[in-house]
């Protein structure tokens, strides 16, 4: 998540102070990723450094103001223009657990994707009912669309999960039964030879 390029994205609306940013990064995004204020001063402190805000007085209430420079609306520009980096994604904590989780002593993977699939399930029935409250009425200001757009993000994130873990389940079992197909069968118990008959001649021909 990049919090200085969306600070720099609530700047250009006009000078603004640290605890609101955090309430309309907040707001826009339904405060799916909550911000400490400790976290938005320290990138406003690195954005000044890098000269892409300045500070710019006080309001009456004596809250340090900071602007965009055009520095920062030249970097904000380049942000919006450029795609969001896929090849090397952020680490995924389900997809490292699952990895360990494949041949792992004690732990029966079919479980831990059962567990993961209701859990998932659920925060997307939650994300579904958000959005119907969302667009009941329909969104009309800019807050509203901007969290509508990250709710449904989300939503599709959790389906997309969810079919994720089926493939899973799915190839786990193909996996197994691939498995016990391919281990060779228990060799039958040897045959002993019937015993001679003794004293049995054969007749001449």
């Amino acid at each position: 998540m990049s919090i200085r390029h969306g600070l720099l994205a609530l700047l250009e609306h006009g000078p603004r102070y640290g605890s609101q940013l955090r309430t309309e990064f907040e707001s826009r995004t339904g405060a799916t990723w909550p911000l400490n204020v400790g976290q938005v001063y320290t990138t406003l402190n690195r954005l000044e450094r890098d000269g892409m805000v300045v500070q710019d007085g006080e309001d009456e209430a004596g809250h340090t103001l900071y602007a965009i420079t055009d520095t920062g609306r030249d970097e904000l520009r380049a942000w919006f223009g450029r795609p969001v980096d896929r090849t090397s994604p952020a680490r995924d904590e389900l997809a490292i657990k699952l990895a360990m989780a494949v041949g792992a002593p004690a732990v029966d993977i079919r479980d831990v994707i059962q567990s993961q699939r209701r859990h998932t399930v659920k925060a997307m029935q939650d994300y579904t009912r958000l959005k119907a409250q969302a667009l009941d009425p329909a969104p009309a200001d800019r807050d509203e669309i901007a969290w509508l757009l990250v709710l449904e993000q989300l939503i599709f994130q959790t389906e997309a999960e969810a079919r994720w873990l089926d493939h899973c389940e799915a190839r786990l079992i193909r996996l197994s039964a691939a498995t016990a197909e391919q281990r060779p069968e228990p060799a039958p118990p040897p045959t002993q030879a019937p015993a001679p008959l003794h004293g049995h001649r054969r007749r001449p021909g």
